[in-house]
């Protein structure tokens, strides 16, 4: 008798297991995917979007489409509970959804809590779709002179946002002043020939670079920093790092320090054999993995196996974090900044490497004709391949 596969989130971690999903159908498995929306974002090219490289159709997935072309259901909506004993899953539409096997890609949030982002002007990097919608918003004003961002984050997300930023303005205003909020240094840990390169990137554009201070809290369409400084803005854009979503921590599933779900090598739950996970809402047991696209990516084929595996028997694969990837960012300028271990690039050459990549990931899930008009544009902003 088959067994029923539910799906919670269509990140980057499940589409090789959503662009397989007839398999299971086809051996007598019912399989579910649940999710808040339709489409999944990819956010290596979610600043170019910001900047109007990309229009939204040539950076997302169409995930409902993959799940019902292949047979299985597609239900919109969020999870809020999760019964392990029962085996079943709380829906925010008061539905509820039986499972034999579950496994979650439902991404990372940004925590602004503390900074009180209350209004439509402090708009946070996750979901990807806000940065389009920011697009949209900046756009709306600045035609009337409105040109002030501030960027809080000086992690790879926060240099590609404030680059973009700065060229979505530039391009549609007069004076562009974007200022860029890093946190203790901007990009701490990158190595220093990359971080040098950004910093001279964003000087050039005379981006305003505030480095050994925070963002302690939004108030009147100011940012009131930790030193005391208070710095105005129209539009603030929050990249502050992301953390898992509170939902296994809320349902008793034993979680890492991070409260991502705490999984084996298998990206199976440490407590529930019947759960598993990928991406940013995970916490790999014994190891710390990077919060970026590069593991969810990695993670897809061994976890698309092993969900086969739950189903139908067999031996499971492991996964094991490489932290010798490589990143490239988008500068908005037809550049950018490519490390990985030792070597550094920078220029057109690092973009066009990145141009490449990101094409290829997207076309390698998307649905028929869902790309049909997708020409090279002239970048886009992964801060994780």
């Amino acid at each position: 008798m088959g067994k029923h596969l539910v799906l919670v989130g269509g990140g980057h971690a499940h589409l090789t297991a959503l662009a397989n999903l007839g398999c299971y159908v086809r051996r007598g498995h019912r399989a579910t995917l649940i999710s808040s929306f339709r489409h999944h974002y990819y956010s290596g090219m979610g600043p170019g979007m910001l900047s109007g490289l990309y229009e939204p159709r040539q950076v997302r997935f169409n995930i409902q489409r993959m799940v019902q072309e292949r047979g299985g259901q597609f239900i919109e909506a969020s999870v809020t509970v999760v019964d392990p004993a029962a085996q079943k899953l709380y829906l925010d539409n008061d539905a509820q959804v039986s499972y034999d096997i579950a496994s979650f890609n439902i991404g990372s949030i940004v925590p602004t809590a503390e900074l009180a982002a209350t209004d439509e002007h402090i708009i946070t990097v996750k979901p990807i779709l806000n940065l389009y919608k920011a697009r949209n918003l900046i756009l709306s004003q600045s035609a009337r002179g409105i040109t002030r961002v501030l960027v809080a984050g000086g992690g790879p997300a926060g240099v590609e946002i404030a680059a973009n930023a700065w060229k979505l303005l530039h391009e549609n205003a007069a004076t562009p002043a974007v200022t860029l909020v890093a946190g203790n240094q901007i990009l701490r840990g990158v190595p220093a020939r990359a971080r040098h390169l950004a910093v001279a990137s964003l000087a050039a554009r005379r981006i305003a670079i505030v480095e050994g201070v925070r963002v302690h809290s939004f108030e009147n369409r100011c940012a009131t920093l930790t030193d005391g400084r208070i710095i105005p803005f129209d539009f603030a854009l929050v990249a502050v790092g992301v953390k898992p979503p509170p939902l296994f921590r809320a349902s008793g599933i034993p979680v890492g320090e991070d409260g991502g779900m705490s999984v084996n090598g298998r990206l199976q739950s440490t407590a529930h054999p019947q759960l598993f996970g990928g991406g940013d809402c995970i916490s790999v047991e014994g190891c710390t993995v990077a919060k970026v696209g590069v593991h969810a990516v990695r993670q897809n084929p061994i976890l698309k196996h092993n969900l086969e595996v739950a189903l139908d028997g067999g031996e499971m694969k492991r996964f094991t974090p490489n932290p010798n990837y490589m990143l490239i960012m988008n500068m908005g300028d037809g550049k950018g900044i490519m490390w990985k271990k030792r070597l550094v690039l920078n220029g057109g050459l690092a973009f066009l490497l990145k141009n490449f990549i990101d094409r290829r990931f997207m076309k390698r899930f998307q649905v028929s004709g869902e790309l049909k008009d997708f020409s090279m544009g002239s970048g886009e902003g992964s801060w994780s391949l």
